[in-house]
């Protein structure tokens, strides 16, 4: 799916969403994070930061300057520590004194088979963890986090990483790299996990929401639209692996070669990680197995 060319807003100038809802768009544009990394600023006089961003002084400077008088930053909540989501929250919190709440550090949340994945060697692809981020406040599935006239609903969403959440508000949700409006979510072992995406997928799709406010461009303003198109999308791609496996045993590049024909070569590495990851979910589906132990170069032959 192509992005939405009308989405392109000024990187630093708050951007009003909804009552009490601004958003602030960081200077990171990049093939992976569209126009940049969505910050998000809820509240009129004690606000929660969602996602402050990348470590970028223009950044934290500009969403400070987005404060009006008589406001200030009383939480900061970060959805998942890639390096375009989490870096900024120590330097916004020693500017504000907020504390920094997310679900927990780099592994945290990351399911057995990508824990033994991880321990067999298997490294990330680069997307760029915050290893060294730590949460002042751990929170977890179910829990609200209230604030002055605002509450956030924290939602596990695991899959794009293991410590992802989502954040519901008032029929609003912030779906962070889950769900965007701009293209469908990388999922890298062995920090994501597709049989997670899928189920939180599902899960999401259980909810009536309003619109969802992502990590990276505009608003999703048909929810339930969007992950019908979102899970389609996974079942067409695990289709594609199965059919390009039918005939001969193959790993994750050379069925990445076959199945994403329309992807530039750059972005070829990201798309042998997606595939990956669907051969480790059809794995753990009994439609595929590997030749040997499971592994990112192994050969996966079809079962069913």
């Amino acid at each position: 799916m192509q992005p939405p060319d009308d989405f392109n807003p000024a990187m630093g100038v708050p951007v009003d969403l909804a009552p009490g809802l601004r958003r602030v768009l960081a200077p990171n544009p990049s093939p992976m994070t569209y126009r940049g990394t969505n910050t998000y600023l809820l509240g009129t006089r004690d606000l929660a930061v969602v996602d402050p961003g990348p470590l970028s002084e223009p950044h934290l400077e500009a969403i400070l300057a987005a404060l009006t008088p008589g406001q200030r930053i009383s939480h900061i909540v970060v959805t998942h520590t890639h390096l375009d989501h989490s870096p900024l929250a120590a330097p916004l919190a020693a500017r504000t004194g907020a504390p920094v709440l997310a679900f927990g550090g780099p592994e945290a949340g990351r399911s057995a088979v990508m824990q033994q994945l991880a321990a067999g060697g298997l490294a990330g692809g680069g997307e760029g963890i915050d290893s060294a981020f730590r949460p002042d406040i751990e929170v977890g599935d179910g829990d609200l986090i209230e604030g002055d006239g605002w509450t956030l609903e924290v939602i596990h969403t695991p899959g794009h990483l293991g410590n992802h959440i989502a954040l519901g508000w008032e029929g609003a949700c912030f779906t962070a790299d889950h769900v965007m409006g701009w293209a469908s979510s990388l999922v890298s072992p062995p920090d994501g996990d597709l049989t997670d995406f899928m189920a939180a997928c599902h899960r999401l799709h259980a909810r009536d929401w309003r619109v969802f406010h992502p990590g990276h461009g505009a608003p999703v303003n048909n929810p339930a639209g969007r992950l019908d198109w979102l899970i389609a999308h996974r079942q067409g791609r695990e289709a594609a692996i199965l059919e390009a496996l039918t005939d001969t045993p193959a790993t994750a590049r050379h069925l990445a070669e076959r199945v994403y024909t329309d992807t530039p070569a750059a972005l070829l590495p990201a798309a042998e990680r997606n595939v990956f990851a669907h051969l480790v979910d059809l794995t753990g589906k009994s439609r595929v197995e590997p030749t040997g132990e499971l592994s990112y170069t192994a050969k996966f032959r079809r079962l069913a």
